[in-house]
């Protein structure tokens, strides 16, 4: 609540040492010294068994289906079953379930999320799909996360790829690959309803129906609401950056026979979001996508997709000031953005011979941006079309039964820097069937979107002295990357599975600020090169351990190294500060257990290291933290589910993570919820 007199959040806080006694108590008090008979007794997880586990089948490593043990790349799968224990109450929380990406929560609505560093304000190295959907936005090549839903669960599964996937999925999958799938429409039939409320998420409900229109095509129809209070400022008070934000949607399919697929699916979201500078952001978007899939025969299918997305944004941008705050360079007002998306996408999976599997497609986007611009922040021209042509091929070549060989290119054509080439090679070696190695040599690149070339900083009020502080390079070019990778992955025995996954980055052309030369008075305006590049290195391990039948523990491990410069001769405004925001050191473990009575108790601890970020040209910190969650779930039934979930139990706040300047750093506090749900 807050304190009437001072503002402030007043808060009666649990000592953290007190929560973290509790909470690992309860995973220790019901395993040791049980009698035999009382452990048979009780409910086994719902989980997969680590066989079944490392069978799921995956798509996003080579565009078909395959083994999880058996895909040679660092892929980690985050299935509708984990999100539902873990008690994540949106994407971006449940992709802290996998070990091998970096996530800080920004806000009460954002997050910074990336793989194997870069991880900044407008963290661009990630490409994000939906159900085949492109998410990320060429205003800046990335995610807005705040706009990315569903209901959690009608989600099947999330792939994880850390390491690109330039020669699958294009430009923008350089550092990483997520895939969300979701369900079958045949898979999420009846009534599904879901609701609850607590301290941060206030309130929130979910409610999804499917059905069957003949015996060959199902459908489903749902749809979300949610409000998520403020986070806080570091002084106690609250930012005004609360989250109303509601969606929905449909998904139909149709297997009108043996050989033919087709799905037609949809969603719309409309919402709101504090900003910590003042007032609310307005966003509405939504998508209609179609996709039919055609059998030849056991080896021979083809697939063609088209979707439409819309996204449209009204954001408050506050005035701008002189760094002392002397003067206003330019007042405040309104920046709005509308983005129209077609995209066009075929594919064809065949067999040559016995030692050649060949995936090959085509595609076709285009973007139509139309961007009304406010005083202090504008991008020019205002209304900008774009096209990506691109097509790909890829050979898995069996040279021997246990010992592939992997090439394979994308070629795409953009609007910018026209032809941009992103082949890939790699190994691998089934050492037995349930043991995987592989390695890999691959080129990707992040392609300019509209701030690198098009952005404006405007000061009228020292115009025409300085126009502009920042302008976008008119010759910005592709970033790139040559990353080499070493991966193995094994299920030893039925009671420990893990996999490793060590790699060397080398990127070039990285994203620069650049002061303009004479006759520019002071320098101004600056401007964006590619005068940085450098190395990344380091590795990602995962343990998954079947305790008892009852109890599972997963670990995680993480180790960057990041070596980003200045290249000689050139400069960079910023020390080449602001491309990278990356802890050194991530350490995450998730315990699952299976109780008596119907009773489910998961309980995560996370330890984020320090990590530095860039404030103006100069080197700022965030501390190192360590959080815990827990959730405890009773079944009285089949259909019916009452949970309480505790997220970030071991602190009364926190900082993950520091938005730039004008934005005040804000703090993500402890919450705590309640939830039932029931199917019919």
């Amino acid at each position: 609540m807050n304190n009437s007199v001072t503002g402030k959040r007043v808060h009666n806080p649990v000592p953290a040492s007190a929560i973290f006694f509790f909470l690992f108590s309860l995973l220790l008090i019901t395993y040791p010294g049980q009698a035999q008979d009382t452990l048979l007794s009780f409910r086994t997880l719902k989980k997969l068994s680590l066989e079944e586990l490392m069978s799921i089948e995956v798509i996003s490593v080579s565009k078909r289906m395959e083994k999880l043990i058996t895909a040679p790349s660092a892929i980690q799968v985050i299935t509708g079953e984990d999100i539902r224990r873990s008690g994540a109450t949106s994407i971006a929380e449940a992709l802290r379930l996998a070990d091998n990406i970096q996530i800080g929560q920004k806000n009460a609505h954002d997050w910074a999320i990336t793989a194997r560093g870069f991880n900044t304000d407008l963290a661009n190295k990630l490409l994000v799909l939906i159900d085949g959907r492109t998410v990320y936005i060429p205003l800046f090549s990335g995610v807005f996360w705040d706009r990315q839903d569903y209901l959690l669960e009608d989600i099947d599964r999330i792939e994880v790829i850390s390491g690109p996937g330039g020669t699958l999925w294009g430009s923008n999958a350089v550092n990483g690959v997520i895939n969300i799938i979701t369900k079958s429409s045949k898979d999420t039939q009846g009534l599904y309803l879901e609701t609850g409320g607590g301290t941060e998420l206030r309130h929130f409900t979910g409610l999804r129906y499917g059905g069957m229109l003949s015996s060959k095509i199902s459908y489903r129809v749902y749809g979300k609401y949610f409000d998520r209070d403020n986070s806080v400022f570091p002084d106690g008070n609250d930012a005004p950056d609360s989250w109303q934000m509601g969606q929905t949607g449909f998904r139909m399919e149709a297997n009108l026979s043996s050989k033919n697929a087709f799905t037609f699916q949809g969603d719309y979201y409309n919402g709101e979001l504090g900003l910590s500078t003042g007032g609310k952001t307005k966003v509405t978007g939504g998508n209609i996508l179609c996709r039919w899939t055609h059998t030849f025969s056991d080896n021979s299918y083809t697939s063609l997709q088209m979707y439409y997305d819309r996204t449209y944004l009204a954001q408050p941008v506050p005035e701008s000031r002189s760094g002392d705050n002397t003067f206003v360079l330019a007042p405040a007002g309104m920046l709005k953005d509308g983005l129209n998306t077609y995209d066009f996408d075929f594919q064809h999976h065949f067999r040559l011979g016995k030692l050649h599997r060949i995936v090959w497609g085509l595609g076709y986007r285009n973007t139509h941006d139309k961007v009304q611009s406010a005083p202090a922040l504008a991008f020019s021209p205002s209304v900008l079309s774009r096209n990506l042509f691109s097509g790909f091929v890829q050979d898995e070549i069996m040279l021997m039964k246990n010992f592939s060989f992997i090439l394979g290119s994308k070629v795409e054509h953009n609007d910018y820097t026209g032809f941009e080439f992103e082949p890939n090679a790699r190994i691998q070696v089934n050492i037995s069937n349930k043991q995987t190695l592989w390695g890999a040599v691959s080129r990707a690149v992040r392609i300019p979107s509209r701030v690198d070339r098009d952005i404006r900083l405007p000061t009228p009020a020292f115009s025409p002295i300085i126009d502009n502080i920042l302008i976008g390079g008119a010759n910005f070019k592709s970033e790139t990357l040559i990353a080499y990778e070493l991966g193995y992955r094994a299920q030893l025995g039925s009671k420990v599975s893990g996999s490793i996954a060590a790699f060397y980055n080398h990127y070039n052309h990285v994203r620069s600020t650049s002061l303009s030369p004479p006759p520019a008075t002071l320098g101004f305006p600056l401007f964006y090169e590619n005068n940085l590049k450098g190395e990344t290195y380091g590795f990602e391990l995962s343990i998954t351990c079947q305790v008892v039948d009852w109890w599972r523990l997963r670990s995680g491990y993480n180790l960057l190294r990041e070596d980003i410069r200045v290249k000689t001769g050139k400069t960079d405004f910023n020390n080449a500060l602001n491309e990278t925001a990356d802890p050194p050191h991530r350490f995450s473990l998730r315990s699952s257990m299976g109780l008596p009575q119907n009773i489910e108790l998961e309980v995560g601890l996370r330890w984020v290291d320090v990590f530095h970020y860039n404030n103006s040209g100069v080197q700022a910190t965030v501390s190192n933290y360590v959080e815990a969650g827990i959730r405890l779930a009773w079944q009285p039934t089949k259909r019916v589910e009452i949970s309480v979930v505790g997220q970030n139990l071991l602190n009364n706040r926190h900082t993950e993570y520091v938005i730039s300047k004008p934005n005040p750093p804000t703090e993500i506090e402890r919450s705590i919820y309640g939830k039932i749900i029931c199917r019919l």
